[in-house]
């Protein structure tokens, strides 16, 4: 059976990833900062902890392979959002949003691939967002941290590839989360008029992409888009 660990899982995207791969007949683990608001999923097994600490990376990681016996997938979907103008940003701030968003994944990719290295295969898909290509007003360094895991993306997948282990991104427009909770009806009808299928992308369409990268074998260092025609 095959096993999959989605960082961020105990709601809105990764809880959807979760979700689905658990239906496909996979061993699925998710981790979670402890006390978080997320809803458990029968049948995953569930870590707790920081991903911007890498010694708590370090903890959950070794849990998941104790408990699995190995790992063939890490969804690395893990993130926070900040929005307003930069010059008003705090430096805590701005450094949870870089150590979760960026940091997150290069702690749990290293862990990753040392353990997909000795087994000589393994998948890593990054959770990202268009505004890692294009910037969002607003959202300077969310912008930021995302880019900064597009060229990790391509990068990675450049030097652990020849070992067997794809590295992919999947780069996301407006998707219908909480994380967007914070619009009101006449803003949510104006995002959505700026995407020409007229809509924010469900949770289930970014896990089906995800199983997508996951099960094509020939797709590795690519930045995927899914935003409805967004960017």
């Amino acid at each position: 059976m095959k096993k999959i660990f989605v960082t961020g899982g105990s709601r809105g995207i990764g809880r959807a990833v979760a979700g689905h791969f658990l239906g496909l007949g996979w061993r699925v683990a998710v981790c979670s900062r402890a006390g978080g608001s997320g809803v458990s999923l029968d049948g995953v097994f569930e870590v707790f902890g920081d991903v911007a600490d890498y010694g708590d990376c370090r903890r959950m990681m070794g849990e998941v392979l104790c408990e699995f016996s190995g790992l063939d997938v890490l969804v690395n979907n893990a993130g926070v959002a900040h929005l307003g103008y930069f010059a008003d940003m705090k430096e805590d701030e701005w450094r949870r949003v870089i150590d979760v968003n960026l940091g997150g994944v290069v702690n749990f990719s290293h862990l990753a691939v040392n353990h997909m290295l000795a087994q000589g295969s393994g998948c890593i898909v990054n959770i990202s967002s268009v505004w890692g290509a294009v910037g969002a007003s607003c959202e300077a360094v969310y912008s930021a941290s995302k880019g900064g895991v597009d060229a990790l993306t391509r990068a990675l997948a450049k030097e652990v590839s020849p070992a067997g282990i794809r590295v992919n991104a999947l780069s996301l427009g407006v998707i219908d989360t909480g994380m967007n909770g914070f619009l009101d009806a006449d803003e949510r009808a104006q995002l959505e008029g700026q995407i020409p299928l007229g809509r924010f992308g469900s949770t289930l369409e970014v896990a089906r992409a995800v199983e997508f990268l996951v099960e094509n074998e020939y797709m590795n260092g690519q930045v995927v888009t899914l935003d409805g025609g967004l960017i």
